[in-house]
């Protein structure tokens, strides 16, 4: 019979893949030994590997170029990164040697701009896309940053006061772009996103607030879908109403000459992921082109600002099952060695599901289980796979360690879980490996940040010495 894990996971997947494989009873992932891995840096276990953030941006610049060619499109692509996605020195470290540009969405994402110049990461070319609501703080550090020379920053509007806000802080002409705020699926929990103006309010905003002012050139139409880039009947009706108010714009505004389509390329969730990237890319080309064309304005140039495609693949976990729990006749609960809230909050928070894998003891006999994390509290767990709705691993044996992966987890899980500081119930944050790779392939490994410890939980709760 086949009733080892590593038959379970080749009857239900098409395995190995381009990122896992099995050797020796153990998963890799890009050719990573992960059991070496928590060998020597134990578990719970946060890595981010840095190279498949380069290899994500050039996949889909790639995209872009062939579908440009493809279509003989007379505009150009541009990549940025949607910062928000993750902070974090080494990603934008990482991002930055691929020639792309930076999305922001508040205050202090400036201060971080400013210091990538100060370091020649970027430069006056790098365009700084502003996104967001801009209260005065954001204000001040987008004008400093224009003042100071930076003309490819392009604060992005939101509202209708925030012309007025900007161009009292801005001392010259500024270039400005507007977000569309988009219409949601009929399902979702609101009908328009409260990011942007509305569909017909935009052009006589413009001619109110843009048209007549001489320090300000309206450059971008901005337009994001909450649920991403899709191959639904409800994203293209939602891109061809946007590429009406751009050629309506565009008739009237000659400095416009860019359409940023904002983020929202998926990343793969389960084994069982299939999506056609190169097919929509080349399907949006396709449809600004016809749009454009027909209506006899020139083509936008195009911009992009995945955030979650750049880095989340790039990101794992590694945990250890401490212990088994038989809660009823039909319910076995195997205790990870850390929390889903606080590592991976996207879990409790809106259901998301990962890539999970074993990372060991794959020829052994699987079982059906369900995962509860460390904390007192009844969200703390993870019962289902993206496409199977329940996780099998190999059985639980106290005498032989059992660890299991999550995957593809490198986008907001950090900062939403709250990097550094209080974590839920006082679980510490687990230590945090990076994962290089050099030209000849050779792999290293550093740490980024140690396992939290009771000093540092202490301190932040004000029980620091001296007091």
């Amino acid at each position: 019979m086949n009733t080892k894990y590593s038959d379970l996971i080749d009857q239900t997947y098409y395995f190995p893949q381009e990122e896992f494989t099995l050797q020796e009873n153990s998963l890799h992932f890009h050719d990573i030994d992960l059991m070496k891995l928590v060998e020597k840096y134990g578990a719970p276990l946060k890595f981010t590997y840095l190279p498949r953030i380069s290899e994500n941006i050039n996949r889909a610049k790639k995209w872009f170029q062939q579908a440009i060619e493809k279509h003989d499109y007379p505009g150009n692509y541009n990549y940025c990164y949607c910062t928000k996605s993750s902070h974090f020195e080494h990603v934008l470290n990482e991002a930055l040697k691929n020639d792309i540009h930076i999305e922001t969405s508040s205050a202090f994402d400036i201060n971080i701009v400013e210091k990538l110049k100060a370091s020649g990461k970027i430069t006056d070319e790098t365009f700084v896309i502003c996104n967001g609501f801009k209260r005065d703080q954001y204000v001040a550090n987008i004008s400093r940053l224009l003042n100071e020379g930076h003309k490819n920053c392009i604060p992005i509007i939101d509202n209708y006061e925030e012309i007025d806000l900007l161009g009292d802080k801005i001392n010259d002409d500024f270039e400005v772009g507007i977000r569309i705020a988009s219409e949601e699926e009929p399902k979702f929990e609101f009908y328009t996103s409260r990011l942007g103006i509305g569909y017909k309010d935009i052009v006589p905003f413009y001619n109110q607030k843009i048209k007549n002012n001489d320090k300000v050139n309206l450059r971008m139409l901005h337009f994001f879908i909450n649920t991403g880039i899709r191959d639904t009947a409800y994203y293209w009706n939602e891109l061809n109403k946007c590429l009406k108010v751009y050629i309506n714009l565009k008739k009237i505004c000659p400095s416009l000459d860019s359409l940023n389509i904002g983020g929202g390329f998926p990343i793969k969730n389960s084994l069982a992921f299939d999506y056609d990237y190169a097919y929509m890319v080349d399907e949006i080309i396709n449809q600004i082109k016809l749009a454009c064309e027909e209506a006899d304005v020139d083509v936008p140039h195009i911009f992009t600002e995945f955030g979650s495609f750049t880095v989340g693949e790039s990101g794992g976990a590694i945990y250890e099952i401490l212990y088994q729990k038989q809660q009823n006749d039909r319910e076995k609960w195997n205790m990870i060695n850390s929390s889903f809230i606080t590592t991976l909050p996207d879990t409790w928070a809106i259901s998301k599901k990962f890539v999970m894998l074993a990372v060991n003891r794959w020829n052994e006999e699987y079982e059906r289980v369900l995962l509860g994390g460390l904390t007192c509290d009844s969200d703390d767990y993870y019962n289902s796979e993206q496409n199977t709705n329940a996780i099998y691993l190999p059985k639980f044996k106290r005498d032989k360690p059992l660890y299991i992966g999550f995957f593809n987890t490198g986008a907001y899980q950090e900062t939403i879980g709250g990097f550094g500081g209080l974590q839920h119930c006082l679980i510490p944050q687990p230590k945090h490996i990076l994962i290089d790779r050099d030209k000849e392939g050779n792999i290293s490994t550093e740490v980024f940040s140690q396992q939290q410890d009771v000093e540092d939980m202490l301190n932040i709760l004000g029980y620091g010495s001296g007091k």
